[in-house]
């Protein structure tokens, strides 16, 4: 993708004609759709008589005088220097189309500077995994419909083979990358056949979706998941991405659970999320290990297991998140609205954390940390002895709205008994609930809180005030939900 940064150096000798290199940008960029890269159709012969339009007089920079044909002749040679190349992903009826596009990625002419597009009216097949090599100014554009194999087992010999890429779409890394759905509401859609694997309650081998990896300057927009398998977008290792208008939906339609279809797992740093629509059976969010410079806001989820830091500390392991903000965001039907995890016997910091302007319906743990964080899959909650674990620090909740699960229920993925979140000595009626460790939380407040259960029933708090050290903006004990200072 041409970027106008890439532009600026080559203009230096015209820093001062403003006018004309705003008449040559918006001549270049006139068709592009994004904000960050240029459609390949702009350069076409119509674009360049545009740009032509624009010199009609001598341009002034500093002392001397350039000639509008000498400038011309510089845009040309900065349009075919970037020569823009677009692949047309072939289809063949009945067939898997991703080794064609395997094959085309393995010539190497399309890994820079390129469109790959999946043409609008066609429904592709993926059968198999694709792998991207790193990509240099490069946007994947999905104007057609993609679709999983239905064949479960197929998919779990894939899964289960030592080559797995380890995501169905796997990205290696790369700068200026466009990962594009379609704005159309029948067309951009990848089907998951997942509901077909919530069904047999298969968790085998299921494949992740879409590893975003190692990107820089990187765009995730307009993208719809239906019926995902399992866990949806990563981008571990990646700076500087934007991530909106997308949309995923892995609801079921029958009383089978969609587990582990988490939204968004955010890794990396300076990312931004907003705008997104998510229905699932897992977080919405979930910020990982070594993520820094996190905003996700202006978002919908429902469904699923709320707006997730960590889990962290696993088996010992040194925890490192950093300044993250998620604000206005509707939660609705969600098991948690805010929430952190870290496991037992942790290590590290989590440190300049928020959620904000929180609207929630029938969510029942609206606000929940907890730092015995243990896979239920595995047995029990672990009997430890442990003293470390994963600080926090300087975490805000603030202005929290809405309404509180509290009649009897089972939720989807409850798969022990108890239930792997229930909460010894809850009332079910709790907006927050803090599960601290003794001298490992500082700073944590709740402020703006205005919660009504279900019911009708008063509003609990639980907290052990010997496990904080400052005024949590309610009273800190196991009972009625009770303002204090900080929390006005």
């Amino acid at each position: 993708m041409l970027s106008r940064l890439n532009l600026l150096p080559r203009f230096r000798h015209v820093q001062r004609s403003y006018v004309t290199y705003s008449c040559i940008y918006l001549s270049i960029s006139r068709r592009s759709t994004s904000s960050n890269d240029f459609s390949h159709e702009t350069r076409s012969a119509g674009s360049l008589l545009e740009i032509l339009k624009c010199f009609q007089l001598p341009v002034l920079t500093g002392r001397a005088m350039v000639s509008p044909l000498v400038l011309l002749i510089s845009v040309v040679a900065a349009i075919q220097t970037h020569a823009w190349t677009v692949f047309v992903v072939p289809h063949t009826a009945g067939q898997d189309d991703a080794p064609a596009l395997m094959n085309a990625l393995a010539v190497g002419n399309i890994s820079t500077n390129g469109t790959i597009l999946f043409s609008k009216g066609v429904t592709y097949n993926i059968l198999t995994p694709i792998k991207f090599p790193v990509l240099n100014n490069v946007e994947i554009r999905i104007e057609g419909n993609l679709t999983y194999s239905d064949d479960i087992v197929a998919i779990q010999d894939i899964v289960g083979s030592s080559n797995f890429p380890g995501a169905w779409f796997t990205f290696t890394g790369g700068h200026n990358v466009t990962l594009r759905g379609s704005t159309d509401p029948k067309w951009g859609w990848v089907d998951g056949h997942g509901q077909a694997w919530w069904d047999a309650n298969q968790q085998v081998n299921r494949p992740h979706g879409w590893a975003f990896s190692k990107i820089s300057n990187g765009v995730i927009r307009d993208m719809k998941l239906w019926k995902p398998i399992a866990w949806n977008f990563a981008t571990s290792g990646s700076s500087n991405v934007h991530a909106f208008n997308n949309k995923i939906i892995a609801v079921s339609n029958t009383d089978s659970f969609p587990f582990n279809t988490d939204g968004f797992s955010a890794g990396g740093t300076d990312l931004l999320f907003e705008g997104n629509h998510i229905e699932n059976g897992d977080d919405c969010l979930t910020v990982g290990n070594g993520a820094k410079n996190i905003i996700f806001r202006n978002s919908y989820c429902e469904g699923g297991h709320g707006l997730s830091i960590g889990s962290l500390g696993n088996g010992g392991q040194v925890a490192d998140v950093q300044n993250v903000l998620i604000e206005n965001v509707f939660m609705k039907n969600t098991l948690y609205g805010a929430r952190f995890k870290s496991w037992t016997g942790g290590n590290g910091l989590a440190r300049n954390i928020t959620w904000k302007d929180i609207a929630f319906q029938n969510v029942p743990f609206p606000i929940y940390i907890t730092q015995n964080y243990w896979d239920q899959g595995v047995g029990p909650r672990p009997n430890t002895t442990g003293t470390n674990n994963t600080h926090i620090q300087d975490f805000l909740f603030q202005n929290f709205v809405g309404i509180i699960e509290d009649k009897p229920y089972i939720e989807g993925s409850c798969v022990s008994d108890p239930c792997w979140y229930a909460v010894p000595g809850a009332t079910g009626k709790e907006v927050a609930i803090l599960d601290l460790y003794p001298d490992t939380a500082t700073n944590v407040v709740a402020k703006d809180i205005f919660p009504v259960t279900e019911t009708g029933a008063k509003v609990a708090v639980m907290c052990n005030p010997s496990t904080v050290s400052n005024d949590v903006g309610f009273r800190c004990w196991n009972g009625p939900f009770v303002r204090t200072i900080a929390g006005l």
